[in-house]
């Protein structure tokens, strides 16, 4: 019955942090962060993950991003990431650089410092997008640059795991074949997903594909007409693509992102029921962003307990580390989305808001480097678990306060003099 406890506790949490967020008007993920790590310092939730809570987290962070995938539109979003390498590129040098040197200065240790630098790399996007989508710019061109650069950064980031974790740990040189491994992973996930999009789930089969004996004949509208079981048929195939990310050594909110972009409002036309595609979307959407969805926040904010006299002692590294991230990150995905995306300053600022989040990535680096390996110290590992949270807060309090300056429409691309919106 603890685990039932647990999501009572939860859920408890979920509500209050809802009209916290309609009383503050600050994202209810800030308050889903803060009371999930009051609640664990207060002793009512346990310091390590419940099992099942923790499978619900995960469950819920898969479908917060399928329906954010389901949301975008699939041209946008191949359009995006043909603009969005130097977000991608700058966007994770600077906060690696940035938190590298910080971690040097005061612990004066590479390996410290290389650990604290790739923990700092990857963003979290889910936290950006539900950010985003409270203040209701989830769907402007601004926040499918956030995430094509997050899907390139955390790429980047598996990749820097596999070369930096073993030299760190004192395990062996690099491994040019598990390099080489990650990259052919990467490549292969997306070519898979691609055929998905592009040729077995269309109903209109064109090319060699039409000899292939059902594919020519099925798409993916028969199967979401199959029953009218549409809501059942899109959840597996979120799950699916999921696991096979996972295969590949991706996060699988990653896959059911995916999932979700490269399905169309135009596969359910052929159900007879009418609205089959917004009741779809609309059951989708409360569970990724009411019930099941939150937990994932509220079991994030679980991992910041307070050692009082730890924090205490840490304060410095955290004020200078959270200063240094905040300023590296901003300032260089800002700057990368104005002179190589071609975006206006609000909007490539609110580009670099939106970058400032670390969650999944950043805690399974800190779990491989403090846990399983010992290469940060304690004082090094609360360090980064404060500026991790801090940055959390960060991301929901800088977008709020900049939404009135952002708009859902973009202005005239500087290169082409076309919107997003007319380039696609």
């Amino acid at each position: 019955m603890d685990s039932l406890a647990y999501l009572a506790l939860i859920w408890s949490a979920v509500f209050a942090a809802n009209i916290l967020a309609n009383k503050t008007s600050l994202s209810p993920v800030l308050w889903f962060l803060a009371l999930g790590s009051i609640m664990v310092n207060a002793g009512l939730m346990p310091t390590t993950s419940d099992q099942f809570i923790s499978n619900m987290a995960t469950l819920g962070i898969i479908l917060i991003m399928f329906a954010l995938g389901f949301e975008e539109n699939t041209d946008n979003f191949i359009d995006s990431i043909k603009k969005s390498w130097g977000i991608a590129f700058f966007g994770a040098v600077a906060p690696f650089l940035a938190a590298y040197h910080v971690a040097d200065y005061f612990w004066n240790d590479v390996n410290i410092a290389l650990m604290s630098g790739l923990t700092m790399t990857a963003t979290a996007v889910s936290l950006t997008m539900i950010s985003l989508k409270s203040v209701g710019l989830h769907q402007s061109p601004a926040a499918t640059r956030i995430m094509t650069s997050a899907v390139l950064d955390d790429i980047a980031s598996l990749a820097l795991v596999a070369i930096l974790v073993p030299v760190a740990s004192g395990q062996g040189p690099v491994d040019f074949k598990q390099i080489v491994a990650i990259a052919g992973k990467a490549i292969a996930f997306f070519l898979v997903v691609s055929v998905l999009g592009a040729w077995v789930f269309p109903h209109e089969v064109r090319g060699w594909m039409r000899r292939i004996p059902l594919v020519r004949s099925y798409g993916i509208q028969h199967l979401l007409a199959f029953g009218r079981h549409s809501t059942l048929t899109v959840l597996l195939l979120a799950l699916l693509v999921g696991l096979l990310a996972h295969e590949f050594g991706f996060h699988p909110a990653i896959g059911a992102y995916m999932a979700g972009l490269i399905l169309k409002e135009e596969y359910f036309r052929r159900i007879d029921q009418k609205g089959s595609y917004t009741d779809t979307k609309r059951i989708i959407d409360n569970m990724a962003f009411s019930w099941i969805g939150p937990v994932f926040f509220v079991d994030l904010g679980t991992k910041l307990i307070f050692d009082w006299n730890i924090l205490v002692s840490v304060i410095p590294q955290v004020m200078l580390m959270v200063t240094s991230i905040f300023t590296a990150q901003v300032s260089s995905a800002a700057l990368a989305a104005r002179f190589t995306g071609g975006m206006d300053w609000q909007n490539s600022l609110l580009i670099g808001f939106g970058m400032l989040g670390r969650a999944e990535l950043a805690f399974v680096v800190m779990d491989i480097a403090y846990v399983q390996n010992s290469i940060l110290t304690t004082q090094a590992f609360y360090t980064l678990m404060a500026t991790a949270f801090f940055l959390n807060i960060l991301v929901s309090v800088t977008i709020t306060f900049w939404r009135p300056y952002c708009s859902v429409a973009m202005p005239p691309d500087r290169d082409s003099g076309k919107t997003d919106t007319e380039s696609s």
